[in-house]
């Protein structure tokens, strides 16, 4: 079976080193596309990471990560927009499908959630303009509701969409499995997604039962309680067929071996791919 479909998202495989390191351990596997975090690319600068890509011919589904709008002065809300600006250019330089945002919650010290979301929305209104000259689109990701404080204040593909409603054209969502697969409106909203063109990525990985860390605790496919071939038949319905990324922060699998890391993740990734 092609690999085509599948994207290694860098998170899951950390512990393995470097950018070119990363890389060569996935096309050992036949795996030919990534989505980065910047620490990695600034590890070994953007005019190599971007060669190493663009030599060895490689898809990026996303850059990650942008966001973190939200601060309790406008000199830190500023700064958020030139660092974004930066993400911008990293992620045209390797030509990712879009720059993945993880927004941010509360400044520190505030209690003003509804403020930090109209921090996001200028923040991102201000971004706008450069990312669409730079062709980069911006995807929103809602995170699960336990992040609302610190990471996303944003939380549900409604509220996601609303604001990319009124932003307009070059943004849209990276739908993750682990921060909506228990939301009632899901079908509803990706559906809404679809329609619209805004489904710009998709991550992959399991909700374990229990639970031992929010954050670094998730699952490989298949180990846990989200029915991973219903979600995939639900964004392809909604008209989008692009990569499934496997994104899992885990203690559990960032102590393993990156080649049996991806070993198991091609694994998995046939099992669900299977009719």
């Amino acid at each position: 079976m092609s690999l085509e479909g599948l994207s290694i998202n860098f998170a899951t495989i950390k512990q393995g080193g470097s950018f070119a390191t990363l890389v060569d351990a996935c096309l050992h596997h036949g795996i030919t596309t990534i989505s980065p975090w910047r620490d990695h690319v600034h590890g070994v600068g953007l005019e190599e990471a971007a060669r190493i890509v663009a030599q060895n011919g490689i898809r990026l589904s996303g850059h990650c990560r942008g966001g973190f709008f939200p601060a309790h002065d406008a000199q830190g809300r500023r700064d958020a927009i030139e660092d974004n600006k930066r993400a911008v250019d990293e992620a045209a330089a390797m030509n990712a499908d879009c720059l993945v945002l993880v927004v941010g919650g509360l400044p520190v010290g505030s209690k003003d959630i509804n403020g930090a979301r109209q921090m996001v929305e200028d923040g991102m209104a201000a971004l706008l303009p450069y990312a669409r000259q730079a062709g980069v689109p911006l995807a929103i990701e809602p995170l699960h509701p336990f992040y609302a404080a610190d990471r996303a204040c944003f939380n549900t593909l409604k509220q996601s969409l609303d604001l990319c409603d009124r932003l307009g054209e070059g943004t849209g969502v990276a739908i993750d499995v682990y921060h909506v697969w228990w939301d009632p409106e899901l079908e509803e909203q990706m559906a809404r997604a679809g329609r619209n063109g805004q489904i710009l990525a998709h991550h992959i990985c399991d909700w374990l039962v229990p639970t031992t860390d929010p954050l670094n605790d998730r699952g490989m496919m298949g180990d846990g309680v989200i029915d991973l071939k219903a979600f995939r038949r639900m964004i392809e319905t909604a008209g989008f067929t692009g990569p499934q990324e496997v994104e899992i922060f885990s203690n559990t699998w960032n102590a393993r071996p990156i080649d049996q890391v991806l070993t198991t993740v091609v694994e998995r990734y046939r099992a669900l791919s299977a009719d």
